[in-house]
């Protein structure tokens, strides 16, 4: 079913609850309850939690009679799509492979994990059959370690499927960074309430925030620095400064001119957080920027070094999928842009470990979900083409090996 056909309401409740099913009714139950009590919108760890399980909050929405009626977006079709694979996988597969896909979806309703690594492998099964590949779920039926097969005219190919977070190349957590905000907003609002105005409180954190101690004391710093309504502390782990908030249109904060300009002021790796108090119409503005740039990039190429040598037998092309979590529209245009993902991936393809690899795609939530661009990638996925590989000029294996760019 195309994601961009109707869908009746009967199809939309079919297939949310059939691949509800595969969970079980008590274990996706739980599951919901769980992120009910995390993913509350009143704290930064809770709008955190609603953005990262997002994919099953939707599922969880689409199955209720409420949703019933209300013509589904265009993630909400994708991702219908992604579920009916699912349901019509599992049908196929004898019963050991099925208790494997089980075992995958449950994994991704445990604790921190996600849906996405299941429905990334769904989405890449899609994408090459509609690319006129025979896919052969090998994962899940032999235990390969690739994920899937790949055939076309007598040409085989491996894909794997990989989920790196872009946190593994930022010196500030922003899983960090949310759980500072939450920690300083309660004694922040009492504060503002006591001193009307607009502030701007820097933060540069030379290394980064290096583990739970370190934010603790970053805490209970800012904390005792406005509690003694200092201006300045300084350390080698942290220096904070707080300023009255100038920034031209500050005004306009009501109409969400604040924080493009931040981000215009601060740059794409700093981390924003903006508190005010509507009845005094005061504005305390968090900047905190690392020693170091992000480096998602560097990330995502030591996933691939392992990868390459532990996801791919080396006896056909290999290719390896990379899904990029944890990203931002901005921040992912920008990688995109600036070529700084293209030319750590092309460095890759030099080195010994690189040089197996037949392609690399990346993709995240946004192509998933249907995005357009610019922020999404054109075609649903960034793919680059390694020229050294023998089956680099294969004319069959073009249309999943072929540069996007």
């Amino acid at each position: 079913m195309s994601q961009f056909q109707p869908v009746s309401d009967e199809v939309r409740s079919d297939a949310t609850l059939a691949f509800l099913a595969l969970a079980g009714e008590t274990v996706w139950s739980e599951r919901m309850a769980d992120l009910a009590r995390r993913a509350r919108p009143t704290s930064w760890r809770g709008r955190a939690a609603q953005q990262r399980h997002a994919l099953e909050l939707i599922l969880s929405r689409l199955a209720k009679p409420e949703a019933h009626g209300k013509p589904p977006g265009v993630a909400e079709r994708v991702l219908l799509g992604l579920a009916r694979d699912a349901v019509a996988l599992s049908d196929t597969l004898p019963a050991e492979p099925r208790e494997r896909l089980r075992a995958q979806l449950l994994q991704g309703l445990t604790g921190e994990a996600t849906l996405i690594p299941l429905f990334h492998l769904l989405r890449e099964a899609a994408r090459q059959r509609a690319r006129g590949f025979e896919v052969r779920f090998t994962g899940l039926t032999d235990g390969t370690p690739h994920d899937l097969l790949l055939l076309r005219d007598g040409v085989e190919a491996e894909l794997a499927c990989e989920t790196v977070s872009a946190e593994e190349g930022r010196p500030v957590l922003r899983g960090d960074w949310c759980a500072l905000m939450d920690g300083i907003n309660p004694g922040l609002q009492t504060w503002l309430a006591a001193h009307p105005g607009r502030y701007l409180l820097k933060m540069t954190l030379p290394e980064g925030i290096q583990g739970p101690e370190q934010l603790a004391e970053l805490q209970r710093r800012v904390s005792a620095l406005l509690e003694a309504e200092k201006r300045q502390d300084a350390s080698a782990a942290a220096v904070l400064k707080l300023d009255p908030l100038v920034l031209a249109g500050a005004q306009m904060a009501a109409r969400g001119d604040l924080p493009g300009r931040l981000r215009a002021q601060f740059g794409p790796d700093a981390h924003l957080a903006v508190t005010g108090d509507a009845s005094a119409g005061s504005l305390f503005v968090m900047a905190a920027q690392a020693g170091q740039s992000n480096a998602v990039p560097d990330a995502v190429v030591r996933r691939l070094a392992i990868a390459a040598g532990q996801r791919l037998t080396g006896s056909r092309p290999g290719i390896l999928s990379v899904f990029l979590e944890d990203v931002e529209r901005q921040e992912w245009q920008r990688l995109r842009e600036s070529l700084h993902m293209e030319g750590a991936i092309r460095r890759f393809f030099t080195t010994g470990a690189g040089r197996p690899l037949a392609a690399v795609s990346c993709v995240t939530r946004l192509e998933m979900f249907g995005a357009q661009p610019p922020g999404a990638v054109e075609g649903g996925e960034l793919r680059f083409r390694n020229p050294v590989h023998p089956a680099a000029g294969c004319v069959v294996l073009a249309p999943a090996i072929a540069s996007c760019s």
